[in-house]
């Protein structure tokens, strides 16, 4: 019987043989094809019989190896500096050979101080990635890595002496005057941007004079993770700030030209370091680097300490599920021995409500 589809649940699933010349050649097949709808499954039957029909015909095909995979993956710079090593590593290794515990296991060999959220952004991801984009392309093996677990990451950090995923501290009002008063009109706008719109770094230094629409009190900020470009307001004392900042034409450090006018005149998003240490010196406040100021500042200030309702608050900082926020960004400041304390707390009681049969009762 050759292969005919039929759904199970949400899928549909193939089964039958592939056949050549009215004769069976692969099967029998009872699998899910991972298509909804049956048009999707009949796709999944033609690939498959392709296949099975050049397999047949002319024999298996060398299997593809990882750096087979990464020929045919698109990646950003940043993503290939980080599959370099990677590649110098399993290049050879066939992707069917190539595991979850496999790649996991790479980041003790790769890079032994590095925290269990480093080798999962950094190795894991990158490599799963290249994997997985072969087989949508080439309908080779398909990967899944089970996240490093809390034990996981506790005893990576016992190895290297270090606490990973240490809470941020957030910026507030107070820190962020301080820090404007030491500051430089361009610091000291970049921080407030930052504070008021949580806006990411890249975003805010990329900004270029024509990105400015003073009539409507509006900034484009880039497109970065996930999000596409778009319009942001900010308020009119903001757009003040902006537009009396000469643009500055950073020099790139790569090249050596200068690049375009930028408003905070920054030409890269790591720029900004070492005069924000100066200036919180300087000021007398510990340090912050721009995202506790910037995005976890903006979300802390407006759901714990205005009562901002998270939804709100999570659309003004263009997060498209609140809960995100909620979790990462938005930090308790109640003191623990205050909250101990309201156990002891003696509560006036309110007035027992009366019942009508209570009250019959009373007047008897």
């Amino acid at each position: 019987m050759p292969l005919q589809i039929y759904k199970r649940g949400r899928f549909y699933w193939a089964r039958g043989w592939v056949e050549y010349n009215g004769r069976p050649i692969a099967g029998p097949y009872r699998r899910s094809t991972k298509a909804s709808t049956e048009a999707g499954a009949r796709d999944w039957i033609n690939r498959e019989t392709e296949l099975q029909i050049r397999r047949h015909v002319v024999g298996d095909e060398p299997s593809k190896t990882f750096s087979d995979a990464i020929m045919l993956y698109n990646a950003s710079p940043k993503t290939a500096k980080q599959l370099i090593p990677i590649v110098e590593e399993i290049g050879d290794m066939p992707l069917g050979a190539i595991s979850g515990a496999l790649l996991k296991g790479l980041g003790p060999k790769l890079k032994p101080k590095a925290s269990t959220d480093t080798w999962w952004r950094e190795i894991v991801t990158p490599a799963s990635a290249v994997i997985n984009n072969a087989h949508e392309l080439e309908g080779t093996p398909l990967i899944r890595v089970k996240p490093y677990d809390k034990f996981e990451r506790i005893a990576q950090d016992k190895r290297r002496g270090k606490t990973s995923r240490v809470e941020r501290k957030p910026a507030d009002k107070e820190w962020i005057e301080a820090f404007c008063n030491a500051a430089d009109p361009y610091n000291a706008a970049l921080v407030r941007f930052m504070f008021e719109t949580a806006a990411r770094i890249d975003q805010a230094v990329s900004i270029e004079p024509d990105d400015l629409r003073p009539a409507e009190n509006k900034v484009r900020v880039k497109a970065q993770k996930g999000h596409p470009e778009g319009w942001i307001t900010v308020s009119p004392q903001m757009m003040d700030e902006l537009l009396a900042l000469p643009p500055k034409r950073p020099k790139n450090r790569k090249t050596g030209k200068f690049m375009k006018p930028r408003v905070f005149g920054y030409g890269s998003s790591t720029g900004y370091n070492t005069r924000w240490k100066t200036i919180c010196k300087s000021a007398g406040i510990p340090y912050l680097s721009a995202h506790p100021a910037g995005r976890h500042g903006f979300f802390t200030e407006l759901v714990v300490r205005q009562g901002v309702d998270p939804v709100t608050a999570a659309k003004a900082g263009r997060w498209s599920d609140p809960n995100l926020p909620m979790r990462i960004y938005a930090h308790a400041e109640t003191d623990e021995a205050d909250v101990r304390a309201r156990f002891r707390t003696n509560h006036v009681q309110a007035d027992t409500v009366q019942t009508p049969k209570s009250k019959k009762s009373h007047k008897e």
